[in-house]
């Protein structure tokens, strides 16, 4: 069963899908989007694409672990993708997801217009890998 892991974001929702087996994440790519209901859309066209089981948003809360507003939007979109596939929906903490998935793209040479997009979809990654590894043990 494949899983989709979300990093989510006011204007930009980086997508990542596990491979059948759960083991490992790949990035899918950014929605870009003006309403919740176009993000929504989407991503329920993303999990029948990939035949996905489950999905897991990042959960964007500060270094103290406190829920902030983009914590709650996360809350929201959640809710709302709970409703809109009839999957299962997980929260994952995200903590510096976005921070590292920026030092690896420097790392690797991006320059900085293009790091703005494949950040969100490097977090996803990240997300969905840090879930794998709590799932596997």
């Amino acid at each position: 069963m494949r899983i989709l892991g979300i990093d989510p974001g006011e204007k930009r929702i980086g997508v990542a899908v596990s491979d059948p087996l759960g083991i490992t994440a790949q990035g899918v790519g950014v929605i870009q989007f003006n309403t919740k209901e176009e993000a929504l859309d989407e991503i329920d066209r993303l999990c029948n694409q990939y035949e996905a089981g489950k999905i897991v948003v990042g959960l964007p809360l500060d270094m103290k672990g406190h829920r902030g507003r983009a914590a709650l939007l996360a809350e929201e979109l959640a809710d709302g993708l709970q409703k809109k596939t009839g999957l299962p929906v997980f929260l994952q903490d995200e903590r510096l997801s976005s921070r590292s998935a920026e030092k690896a793209l420097i790392a690797g040479g991006l320059r900085r217009n293009k790091r703005k997009k494949a950040r969100d979809m490097i977090a996803a990654v990240i997300i969905l890998e840090t879930y794998l590894q709590k799932e596997q043990f």
